[in-house]
């Protein structure tokens, strides 16, 4: 408890959150977790996509991030450009008014200093070097805590990233290669730490009943995405996207010629375009589409499957941390890097050259490993739980430190 002379500490949380991505938001929710636990008197509010759906869900009151309501529209005309740039405008004072009311803010997870998938500097990146350049002038730590990075080729958005990257008090990575890439982009990564991605901190589900191996083959679980390449791929886009959807209608046809359910899951509200095609190719009742709101719910449907197929980087973690054997199409090298550290590195699959057939064979020698597979997984999560656990000891250490001897610490096992 926070002595009666002393101000509770003010966290602020800052992202895309509540805007329908379940990535993002279960990252959230794990650093909520560690903050009830670990900081039960902190006072913590969101600078956020979505407001309402954060207040909803998580219980705190939350700020819009952007001034102008149509950031994320196109702005074609005349007056709609002239409101977002004004906009831009009032989110610098914005911005800083909401640092100013906090003693630490936290970014979780995510991968803000990225640009593995369409992005434009003026959008986050803008907003994410706002807060950061704000957290330092106004003596504010500002963590990004177990992020994703790349190296980026836009000019202006790698600099945006840079510098925020630069000015944040606090940084630690979700993987070596995101701690290279930003080492890469000319910041100072010596003190910086690689961690495993904050949803490996979530709670995974309670499984009714231990999967039997010689049971008859049960339901696949496949993940989709309104997938249209990165940003550097914007001249063939469609054409990304046409083939990326091919190959997955065709995989999906082939297991239910096989008599297997087909469970489609999505990770961000965007890829319901993508089921429905599915769907309407795909003409069996075999084939459903389940709703889920969170990754909870998605661990819940992938540890009721004998094998998952996914793409986004949010549900590969989802059916890893369920023990659940995955075979992922990777968009970005972030997708490599976590199979290979879980122990799956030979089942991906480019995600930008679906080859059906292919990936069928790595679908099926996959299940004739998944006994073997599920054991290896076991074992990594346990692993990347200590780990985490170790990041939440550090972060107390790095941004309490008024705090970190009113309560008790967590011992990393």
């Amino acid at each position: 408890m926070t002595p009666a002379n002393e101000t509770p500490v003010r966290v602020g949380v800052f992202g895309l959150l509540g805007s329908g991505n379940l990535g993002n938001d279960g990252s959230l929710e794990a650093v909520l977790g560690y903050l009830r636990a670990e900081h039960p008197d902190a006072v913590v509010d969101a600078l956020c996509g979505g407001p309402e759906a954060v207040t909803t869900r998580f219980g705190i009151p939350a700020t819009r991030l952007h001034w102008y309501r149509g950031e994320y529209r196109t702005a074609s005309r005349a007056g709609a450009i002239v409101a977002k740039g004004l906009g831009k405008l009032v989110d610098v004072f914005r911005t800083a008014a909401w640092v100013r009311r906090h003693d630490v803010v936290i970014v979780p997870g995510m991968g803000v200093l990225e640009a593995t998938l369409p992005l434009r500097p003026w959008g986050f990146p803008y907003s994410l070097f706002l807060l950061c350049a704000s957290g330092r002038l106004l003596r504010t730590r500002v963590a990004l805590v177990s992020v994703g990075a790349a190296t980026i080729g836009d000019r202006p958005t790698r600099a945006l990233v840079r510098w925020s990257a630069r000015l944040a008090a606090y940084r630690s990575y979700r993987d070596a290669q995101s701690r290279d890439a930003m080492r890469a982009m000319g910041v100072d990564t010596a003190r910086d730490e690689v961690y495993p991605d904050l949803a490996f901190a979530l709670p995974a589900p309670r499984v009714s009943a231990h999967w039997d191996p010689s049971a008859p083959p049960g339901p696949v679980c496949v993940g989709v995405m309104d997938f249209h390449g990165g940003n550097d791929d914007r001249a063939r886009a469609d054409e990304i996207h046409r083939r990326y959807l091919d190959g997955t209608v065709r995989f999906v046809r082939a297991l239910v010629e096989e008599g297997r359910a087909v469970r489609l899951l999505t990770g961000d509200e965007c890829d319901a375009s993508a089921v429905a095609a599915i769907l309407d190719t795909v003409h069996s009742p075999l084939v459903t589409a389940a709703e889920t709101s969170s990754l909870a719910d998605l661990m819940q449907e992938m540890a009721a499957a004998d094998s998952v197929v996914a793409i986004r980087y949010h549900n590969l973690i989802c059916a890893l941390k369920t023990g659940t054997p995955v075979l992922a199409l990777c968009y970005a090298a972030k997708s490599d890097s976590l199979m290979a550290e879980m122990g799956l590195g030979a089942y991906c699959h480019p995600a930008r050259e679906v080859d059906a057939d292919r990936l069928l064979e790595q679908f099926r020698a996959l299940e004739k490993r998944s006994a073997e597979l599920r054991q290896t997984l076991t074992e990594r999560n346990l692993a990347a739980a200590r780990h985490l656990e170790h990041q939440f000891n550090s972060l107390t250490a790095a941004l309490f430190p008024a705090t970190k001897h009113a309560h008790t610490l967590r011992k990393a096992p």
